[in-house]
């Protein structure tokens, strides 16, 4: 335990280390949660080589989602102005591809164990998760992800992700687990629909996991729907029906609200031979290439303010949600000790009442037993029975409250709320029903003044956090900020491949022309 306890400290201080020169708020929040932690490890919901920094990523990342062929690779390649992912028509790549800035001259494509094995990555021990839904697939995880690390500049600072496409095979399960784990821990998730496919009532099921699943989350503005490969749709003799086709869908699903994008590859588009027409197609496509390359050019800033959101809530789900359900199942064990010591002793209570009588009646007759005399007229024998006696009672209330707690434990598993860690609230049940610890206390074990006072800091210091963000891309108190898009520009000058320069300049420019 004590070597456990030195590697996360090891992995926190390196974060620090990182983030002291990157983004010194962050460092502050790195701290914050280390009082969150304090808090956790006198409650039991956290072991000692376990810390709430460690749980969220701390790189910005864009997440690509959508079927097969629905341009995800393509529209990568463009994005960071190299072939970096396999293109086709048909499934070219199973895995989910994790691509990160290189300083080497080659791009390398490195196993999945490269991901699983290292803290730094989101997805340290994400073969765990796949093996709770597939037993011993966590195995495999190779067929499952891979790392592509790249010296492309557009890839400096974040983390892009390229998933499987969403039609059923053999791992289905496992996959869709890997993309809720990438949905939560992501800055950006871009869902791309193939145009080329304008049949979305065939896909049903895959609409229902990437717009219904989703849009109703509290994050649910970090999604980008995207109909790729819209150029196909060109010669068609209505193309906007084909746009109203895939809107309708998704309005069914639920969607009614937010940008609904259409683009396309230029570099493998299909000519559009009426010039009216191709120009129609190009503007809009780069309007809207512009707007997404904007977002995914903000991911760092986004990435700043989900951190600070992750604190608060953790410091709000320990005070509002943890401690509530811990007295809930505290009350539950309380009430089921106090019955079992009830019957207890009141069977106790009735059968020295009716040993008494039963003596009573032999003492009338002139019979008592020879050794109840000899107890009698020996108080140290008297005082070594009375012992023992005690003893066996406070065992046998011991066995109870092990007993209640089992129990409840079992309750525990079976009306779990959504979005509570089983293994936390079991630990810090058990830590609050130990022996040692007073049966009455209201609070569960580590729940107290201090507890309560630290708690409260951290929420006062997450509202300076995201006042501090807001002083760096705000400006509240005086004349209006710079547009975001204008910081957008910039970076894309000084990271972007030509692309993306081109298409977030372009969106600038118009902005300014609008006033």
């Amino acid at each position: 335990m004590a070597s456990a306890s030195k590697a996360i400290e090891k992995r926190l201080q390196s974060l620090e280390a990182h983030l002291e020169h990157e983004n010194p708020v962050l460092l502050n929040v790195v701290r914050s949660f280390r009082e969150l932690d304090r808090v956790a490890y006198g409650m039991g919901l956290l072991n000692r080589d376990q810390s709430y920094a460690t749980r969220i990523p701390w790189w910005p990342l864009v997440a690509l989602l959508g079927t097969f062929s629905a341009g995800k690779s393509s529209f990568i390649n463009q994005y960071l102005g190299t072939k970096l992912q396999q293109t086709g028509n048909q499934a070219v790549d199973d895995k989910f591809s994790v691509m990160c800035f290189s300083r080497e001259g080659n791009a390398r494509t490195l196993p999945g164990l490269a991901l699983d094995a290292d803290p730094r990555f989101p997805f340290y021990k994400i073969s765990h998760e796949i093996e709770k839904v597939a037993a011993g697939e966590g195995r495999r995880i190779d067929a499952y992800m891979q790392l592509k690390a790249c010296p492309c500049d557009a890839l400096k600072g974040k983390i892009i992700i390229d998933s499987p496409g969403f039609d059923a095979d053999a791992q289905r399960t496992s996959t869709l687990r890997i993309t809720d784990h990438i949905i939560d821990l992501s800055d950006l998730v871009l869902v791309l629909f193939d145009a080329r496919h304008p049949e979305p009532g065939a896909m049903q099921d895959t609409l229902q996991h990437l717009v219904s699943d989703t849009i109703n989350r509290h994050d649910s503005n970090k999604f980008l729907y995207i109909l790729n490969q819209i150029d196909t749709t060109a010669r068609e003799d209505n193309p906007e029906e084909v746009i109203a086709a895939w809107q309708r869908a998704l309005a069914q699903k639920g969607l009614t609200a937010g940008r609904f994008y259409t683009i396309y590859n230029s570099e493998a588009s299909v000519p559009i031979d009426d010039p009216a027409l191709r120009k129609r197609f190009e503007s809009k496509r780069d309007a809207d290439l512009a707007e997404i390359y904007s977002r995914m050019h903000q991911v760092e800033v986004e990435r700043d303010y989900r951190i600070v959101g992750s604190l608060e809530k953790v410091a709000r789900a320990i005070e509002e949600r943890h401690v509530p359900y811990l007295r809930e199942l505290l009350d539950r064990w309380r009430a089921k000790v106090v019955w079992g010591d009830a019957l207890l002793f009141g069977g106790i209570t009735g059968a020295v009442l009716g040993g008494s009588i039963w003596a009573g009646w032999w003492d009338g007759i002139h019979f008592v037993p020879p050794w109840l005399d000899t107890v009698k007229g020996h108080p140290i024998i008297s005082g070594v029975i009375a012992a023992i006696v005690l003893l066996i009672l406070i065992s046998l209330h011991f066995s109870i409250r092990r007993g209640a707690a089992r129990a409840c434990t079992r309750g525990l598993l079976r009306e779990m709320p959504e979005g509570m860690q089983r293994e936390s609230i079991l630990r810090a049940f058990a830590r609050s029903t130990r022996p040692i610890r007073w049966m009455f206390s209201r609070n569960p074990a580590g729940w107290g003044r201090g507890a309560r006072r630290r708690i409260t800091k951290v929420l006062a210091d997450a509202n300076g956090y995201v006042q501090e963000l807001n002083d760096r891309f705000t400006n509240p108190s005086g004349p209006g900020a710079e547009p975001v898009v204008e910081d957008a520009a910039a970076q894309a000058r000084e990271t972007g491949t030509p692309p993306v320069i081109e298409a977030v300049e372009s969106l600038s420019e118009r902005r300014e022309r609008s006033g």
